[in-house]
């Protein structure tokens, strides 16, 4: 999946802040703001993929 934040990044620059929000993951609540969108993006992911949270709008994307 590419956001248009990430289509700013080079693509390893983006895998590398992918795999850093994996193992670093962090429940919503405990996120920093001043995260990398990329961050958030895939650790929204991860809450999908454990079924621990709802979908983030694209929207809200821009708001993080």
């Amino acid at each position: 999946m590419v956001s248009s934040v990430s289509a700013e990044l080079d693509m390893i620059e983006e895998l590398r802040l992918r795999r850093w929000a994996r193992e670093h993951y962090a429940p919503r609540g405990q996120r920093l703001s001043s995260w990398h969108p990329v961050i958030h993006e895939e650790m929204g992911m991860k809450d999908l993929e454990a079924g621990n949270g709802e979908p983030m709008p694209s929207y809200a994307l821009a708001d993080v």
